[in-house]
């Protein structure tokens, strides 16, 4: 993803936007918009858009139908989410960056943004880990893949596939770190490396690889 030059906000209730104050109190640069005809996202394509789940027209599952249109072609994250009104399952699978809920402490909140800013995913943890055991159960280990896509398998190390593993389970690189006895920088290297042989943008897009091909090889072996 290329690097990130501002946050939008599409904010359609008459209340303060708080969170885009919060941003710019940590010098996160900021736009505000209040209807979706004026969004642009051609003209702001180097930014991360922010849609509060409030006076959004909503699918059946509580995700902003604006939200889903944006997705294939901007970071797109929610916030003012309320708990009861969205499966986070489905905003998840989506493509949806994070989740901000109205009933979060504000250093949970900064920390989501920096968090997504940074090119992460700000889901609960517990959620990723269920949500990845759940995909690879389906996936059908029968499915016969090109000789190109098995190459690419194989190219996968040991470290490589145990990175994999962690960063589905929601682990961020300063615990990847922790947990392999190597540097921040080293991890950030080897998941370079692995968005390339997967061909991956993200870690939303490594999500849903893992999801097609883990099955056809040990993640730890």
């Amino acid at each position: 993803m290329s690097k990130i030059d501002g946050l939008v906000f599409l904010h359609q209730v008459a209340a303060p936007c708080h969170l885009a104050i919060l941003a710019e109190s940590i010098g996160l640069k900021t736009r505000i918009v209040k209807q979706v005809s004026d969004l642009e996202p051609e003209r702001d394509g180097d930014s991360f858009y922010l849609i509060s789940q409030e006076g959004a027209a909503l699918d059946s599952k509580g995700i902003p139908l604006l939200a889903s249109r944006l997705v294939p072609h901007v970071p797109v994250a929610l916030y003012q989410v309320d708990r009861d009104k969205l499966e986070p399952e489905t905003a998840l699978l989506l493509g949806i960056r994070g989740l901000l809920y109205a009933d979060q402490r504000m250093d949970l909140l900064l920390t989501g943004l920096r968090k997504m800013v940074a090119d992460e995913l700000w889901y609960d943890r517990t959620l990723i880990s269920k949500m990845f055991r759940h995909l690879v159960k389906r996936l059908d280990s029968a499915n016969d893949y090109s000789q190109e896509t098995v190459a690419m398998l194989e190219m996968l190390t040991k470290r490589e596939r145990t990175i994999i593993q962690l960063v589905s389970s929601g682990a961020r690189n300063k615990e990847i770190a922790h947990n392999l006895c190597i540097s921040e920088h080293t991890v950030k290297a080897h998941i370079s490396s692995i968005f390339r042989k997967t061909q991956s943008r993200n870690r939303v897009e490594l999500l849903r690889w893992a999801q097609t091909y883990q099955s056809h090889f040990e993640l730890c072996s």
